[in-house]
């Protein structure tokens, strides 16, 4: 995922101030001070207040009359902002956040394939060999998790329920900083070819049972991929990694 830090003084002072909102550095209910923050940070105070509107459209905070600008609480922000995700796995609070996505992807990902294998068309089989082509010959993380969320979205179109095809939309962010975290992480993600193929052959031959039983396995994969890499993220060897 895009970062702002690589959008002049804004971005960094968005990545600043975000950062120190999720890791709970400003705490709920704490009052942001615009001009403190200009003195802080050694910007304008047009960069702040651009900053804070960002948080703001991101709901993490608010602006009220005699209050000023606070830290809303935690239930009320747009966790599945892409940058809100972003800055929870920076600061080493992405377990939850993916122990969610898990629990999410076993309730939905499975029924998901069975009404693949019963609805699927032609394209939408050639939408998955080419996400599965795409994961075969990847170079390097990035490639990687493209095709991973090429192909699992691919597979949620094939269900043939708007529904389910939306929740792409929902998952995708979280899926991107777990696909980021896994395939960054030295030993953690083997071959993913074998299990998706199993899940794409089981839909391609129309055999929901199969199909769901073949997702099962890939999930039950993917979680152990991530708690490697949960893992080796809490070490130093791995925190070094994160940084660069």
């Amino acid at each position: 995922m895009a970062s702002y830090a690589g959008r002049g003084t804004h971005g960094r002072v968005v990545e600043q101030l975000g950062y120190r909102v999720v890791s709970g550095e400003v705490p709920e209910g704490a009052t942001l001070d615009p001009r403190e923050l200009v003195g802080e940070l050694g910007v304008s105070l047009t960069v702040v207040r651009e900053a804070l509107r960002v948080l703001a459209s991101k709901e993490l905070v608010a602006s009220r009359q005699k209050r000023g600008t606070f830290v809303r609480p935690r239930a009320e922000w747009n966790t599945l902002d892409a940058d809100v995700i972003r800055w929870r796995v920076a600061c080493g609070k992405g377990e939850s956040l993916l122990r969610d996505l898990q629990e999410l992807r076993v309730i939905v990902e499975p029924a998901a394939v069975r009404c693949a294998a019963q609805r699927r068309t032609d394209d939408d089989l050639a939408a998955l060999d080419l996400a599965l082509g795409a994961m075969a010959g990847a170079r390097g993380e990035g490639e990687a998790a493209a095709a991973d969320a090429a192909f699992h979205r691919a597979l949620l179109h094939a269900s043939g329920n708007e529904m389910l095809t939306r929740l792409d939309d929902l998952m995708k962010a979280a899926l991107q900083a777990r696909d980021s975290l896994v395939h960054g992480s030295a030993g953690a993600a083997g071959d993913p070819v074998p299990s998706h193929r199993a899940v794409l052959d089981a839909v391609r031959e129309r055999d929901p049972d199969r199909a769901a039983a073949a997702m099962a396995d890939l999930l039950a994969l993917a979680r152990a991929d991530a708690d490697h890499a949960l893992r080796t993220a809490r070490t130093p060897e791995g925190r070094g990694r994160q940084r660069r």
